[in-house]
């Protein structure tokens, strides 16, 4: 393993061949954690989790909740690894990413993969045995359209943003098929709370790493928005559409007042942050959203899984 260390230049000045070949120190535990994406892979898990509860109305087996669970975490880590490997070379060319494993070769690429591929399929194995079919069909197109349609167009079209909410929003989808081995509006529900979530969220990384992604070639809104209009516009857009979807799960019954009134105060915050952005796009206000939406998601999904659990056991 490769263990010398690699100089990044100085900011503003350009990323060189002898820059991307350097190795550069770092230990197994942070390569694997960088590897599999571990607090994306976190996200994944907390989103999967909400789906599962809110389906089960809080009373669920919880055998097929650790079997959906892992085998969705399997799946989810397949999917890091093959889009790291994908993406090594535009990887080399951003700071936030030019240190990761598959750019500085800390890992061996073909083993790794390897690895990458084995634990996708004992995933789908893990969903398809223990838990069902359409969960399994679910996590395997959520592997095939963040690895083959999302990573490869994202060097090719704008569109890429709203494609890659699809992956990123199948969790709760699968974890309500998971409980009930069906589609359901409760799946549904949470699936387009997740995609419009997304979409704040990856504008303001889009705003706050332009000069990378173009750097990289990639094709974000940002990099042709030299005023940041249109990608404030897109994620105050976004935001507004949220405030409605995120309030369905009261709306039609499956949760209570007190998720309602969560809701009913974090989407109009998250609303706000987004409105200032659209306002004077620059990077302190790009940063706000993106730590807003950060907290977010975590807070309303408990909150959702809290109102859910008192109402079933206590029938509030």
């Amino acid at each position: 393993m490769n263990t010398t260390t690699r100089y990044l230049p100085a900011p503003g000045q350009p990323v060189t061949a002898s820059d991307i070949a350097r190795p550069v120190q770092g230990s197994l535990s942070s390569d694997l954690s960088e590897l599999t994406k571990a607090r994306l892979t976190f996200m994944v898990l907390l989103t999967t989790l909400a789906g599962f509860t809110l389906a089960g109305h809080g009373m669920f087996d919880w055998s097929k909740l650790i079997h959906t669970l892992l085998g969705t975490t399997l799946v989810a880590i397949c999917s890091s690894i093959l889009n790291q490997a994908l993406e090594r070379d535009t990887d080399a060319l951003m700071r936030r990413t030019g240190e990761r494993p598959f750019v500085t070769r800390r890992l061996p690429l073909t083993k790794t993969i390897i690895v990458g591929i084995i634990l996708g399929v004992l995933g789908l194995g893990e969903l398809a045995w223990f838990v069902n079919g359409l969960t399994t069909l679910l996590a395997a197109v959520t592997l095939v359209v963040y690895v083959v349609v999302y990573t490869p167009l994202k060097r090719r079209t704008e569109l890429n943003t709203l494609i890659g909410t699809i992956p990123g929003a199948l969790p709760p989808l699968i974890g309500a098929t998971g409980a009930l081995g069906h589609f359901s509006v409760e799946g549904w529900t949470l699936f387009a709370l997740l995609a419009l979530w997304q979409l704040p969220h990856f504008y303001a990384i889009a705003w706050l790493y332009r000069e990378d992604y173009e750097a990289a070639g990639l094709r974000m809104v940002s990099v042709d928005d030299p005023k940041g209009r249109r990608t404030g516009i897109h994620a105050l857009i976004s935001a507004l559409v949220l405030l409605p979807v995120s309030l369905l799960p009261t709306l039609i019954g499956h949760s209570g007042v007190f998720y309602g009134m969560i809701a009913g105060m974090l989407s109009p915050g998250f609303i706000v942050m987004a409105w200032r952005f659209e306002q004077q796009p620059d990077h302190a206000r790009a940063r706000a959203l993106f730590l807003t939406s950060i907290a977010y998601l975590p807070l309303i999904l408990t909150a959702l899984a809290f109102d859910i659990s008192i109402k079933s056991y206590c029938g509030w």
